[in-house]
């Protein structure tokens, strides 16, 4: 099996394939300073509730944009599985082109995005991800990606937006009842959502415009179902786009076998 390893500026997602379909998927808050063996024992543990095995992980590949999170990601893989992963990077093997000026700056998960879209869906098209930032990722018919676009994310916004103003509470992410709010909650819930929504029918209608051609648009990151229902703008919501990117790299890219001990 194949363990991918998603590090996100909010979570890190671990999840298993078995050459068919998922059959794990764990998360844990991004923490730069928990170690190899806090991951190890919480990952053991997890799989051992499915009934897995960590022998049956024959494969590893990491994904991360938080550099300090790699070290001792990389260090699980070895010292708990036996295993030197895969570290997704812009030297990996994508087998689909990057028409941006500096390869090396795009964030790893918008590559990933574009690669496993490109694969389910064709192209051209552009992958929307409601993530720690919201990011607009375009590719061609060809596969290749063409950049995008980068904004702050919801829960970004919502967190600055209680911080800098004294009397506005924090509340949580939802779809209001009315956009013209009776109090503050409903207010301020109506100018995040149908705000978010405004911000990413305009930058798409955009990115329309100046790639001349029809685009498919699709929706991941764990707050795309909410906005997906406030929009016809989406063709498909995936939830695992990252995912399934990480398992596309692994697949073109195989890995080392299971690591010397005497290196």
């Amino acid at each position: 099996m194949l363990l991918a390893i998603d590090a996100g500026n909010t979570n890190i997602v671990f999840a298993l394939h078995d050459g068919e379909k998922w059959r794990g998927n764990w998360r844990i808050s991004t923490n730069n300073h928990r170690t190899s063996d806090e991951y190890g024992a919480w990952l053991t543990t997890l799989l051992e509730k499915q009934g897995i095995s960590s022998k049956q992980i024959t494969r590893a590949i990491i994904g991360t944009v938080v550099p300090a999170a790699l070290y001792h990601l990389r260090l699980l893989c070895r010292a708990w599985l036996d295993l030197e992963p895969l570290i997704a990077n812009s030297r990996s093997n994508w087998g689909l082109g990057c028409k941006v000026d500096t390869p090396d700056e795009v964030g790893v998960d918008r590559r990933l995005n574009g690669l496993a879209a490109h694969h389910m869906f064709g192209g051209p098209l552009v992958v929307v991800d409601f993530g720690t930032a919201t990011t607009f990722d375009v590719v061609d018919a060809e596969g290749a990606f063409c950049g995008g676009a980068i904004a702050p994310g919801v829960n970004l916004s919502l967190e600055a937006l209680h911080q800098a103003a004294a009397r506005l509470p924090r509340i949580s992410v939802g779809r209001p009842t009315s956009a013209i709010g009776r109090n503050t909650i409903v207010s301020m819930r109506s100018g995040l959502f149908w705000g978010y929504v405004g911000l990413v029918e305009g930058i798409v209608s955009q990115i329309k415009a100046e790639m001349k051609t029809p685009l498919a648009v699709i929706a991941t990151g764990g707050l795309a179902p909410l906005f997906s229902e406030g929009t016809s703008l989406f063709q498909h919501v995936a939830l695992t786009l990252t995912l399934d990117g990480l398992r596309l790299l692994a697949d073109r890219n195989p890995s080392q076998n299971a690591i010397d001990r005497d290196d």
